[in-house]
């Protein structure tokens, strides 16, 4: 196993077909008489109205949250998990990742519910498909009022029939060794290649515990990201200069000092996004923190999704921005403006980002140096971790 390759032990890997009622088990084990509703969004939340988005071209994750989600437990799935509600909302899309959301949303009859008062202190469980990324703002609420409940924003057929049909538990059990395993890192670095120039990335850890995703939401507050299957930090420093691609292509440079953005250096695709990330850090600086270096857990195919791409064994994610979901310190009052208060990751995979090679990540913990990644594959020592 030490040898092997993702590719290698992708080949032979079989998934199982999707099944809700697995999931729902698996990740929540439901509580008798619990309730449970299902949260979209939209830019114009009147489509929920009698469904009326089932019949319009487009809204891919809204129509798979109605058909593998809300179809099923409305035929019986509810009943049989033991639910006394499932529900369908909808909601104003935030425009962003981890923005708070509206105030209210809509049901398909078109009543205007208020998420404080007939959401949020109603529903047991609460799964919310979106466009956006709401982990952050779910997290905050679920502490307040006490629910549990699963992000699964950009989900698309790729995930339902992978990310979404393994085994948790046994994703829980191989995180949690690796979590283990990568806990109490004094540091890690990060070796780039960028346009045959080497460029270098050190992250400071303080000796924290490391924290998991492994998709187990089984006692409340707490909210699981799906697809789940990662080990991250939130970094306590950091200094070097990254490559970064950005979602349209562009390629810049980042200069982090004291764990922060300091300036961002255009290299070719569109300048008018490398001057729009540097405004938006310069006059928002808790915009451009470091707050968090995660790592893949997962054996899984890419899916052109984040969501499901972070979590590959052999990826590692930076990201920027708000952290308090991950028991960070970045939070909501730290934005001048709350339009800036996103979570924003920057995945480093070989489908997306094949212009920056990663030469090398490596551990400094317990006075030894472990290389956990090269080429974007995970190394010996992660293997081993696994065997443990």
């Amino acid at each position: 196993m030490q040898t092997s390759t993702i590719a290698s032990v992708l080949s032979g890997k079989k998934f199982p077909p999707f099944d809700l009622a697995r999931l729902l088990r698996t990740v929540f084990d439901p509580k008798q008489g619990e309730k449970l509703c299902i949260l979209i969004d939209f830019e114009e939340p009147e489509d929920i109205l009698h469904f009326a988005f089932l019949k319009k071209e487009g809204f891919e994750i809204q129509k798979r949250a109605y058909n593998f989600f809300y179809q099923p437990l409305r035929q019986g799935l509810a009943q049989e998990l033991g639910l006394s509600a499932c529900d369908f909302f909808a909601y104003q899309a935030t425009g962003g990742s981890n923005l708070e959301l509206p105030a209210t949303a809509l049901t398909p009859e078109g009543k205007s519910v208020s998420f404080q008062k007939e959401i949020y202190p109603v529903y047991d469980l609460i799964l919310c498909i979106s466009t956006f990324s709401a982990t952050a703002p779910l997290t905050a609420t679920a502490k307040k009022f006490g629910f549990r409940g699963a992000t699964m924003h950009g989900m698309n057929d790729a995930i339902l029939q992978s990310g979404l049909a393994v085994d948790y538990n046994e994703v829980s059990r191989f995180t949690e060794k690796l979590r283990k395993g990568m806990s109490r890192a004094d540091s890690v670095e990060i070796e780039f290649d960028f346009d045959h120039q080497p460029y270098h990335l050190a992250i400071e850890l303080g000796r924290q515990e490391a924290q998991k995703s492994h998709g187990i939401c089984r006692e409340s507050p707490d909210i699981a990201n799906l697809p789940a299957g990662e080990v991250y930090f939130v970094p306590v420093d950091g200094k070097g200069t990254f490559p970064i691609k950005f979602d349209d292509g562009t390629l810049a440079l980042m200069d982090v000092e004291k764990g922060r953005v300091h300036k961002v250096t255009f290299v070719r695709g569109n300048p008018h996004t490398v001057a729009e990330i540097q405004e938006k850090f310069s006059s928002d600086p808790a915009s451009a923190i470091l707050g968090e270096l995660g790592f893949g857990t997962q054996v899984l195919p890419h899916s052109g999704r984040d969501i499901q791409d972070e979590k590959i064994f052999g990826t590692f994610h930076l990201a920027t921005g708000r952290n308090d979901h991950l028991s960070g310190s970045v939070t909501l009052d730290r934005f001048a403006n709350r339009r800036n208060a996103t979570h924003d990751d920057i995945l480093f995979s070989p489908f997306k980002t094949p212009e920056i090679h990663i030469k090398q990540v490596s551990m400094n913990r317990q006075g030894k140096r472990e290389v956990l990644i090269e080429n974007y594959e995970p190394t010996a020592y992660l293997w081993k971790l696994l065997q443990g």
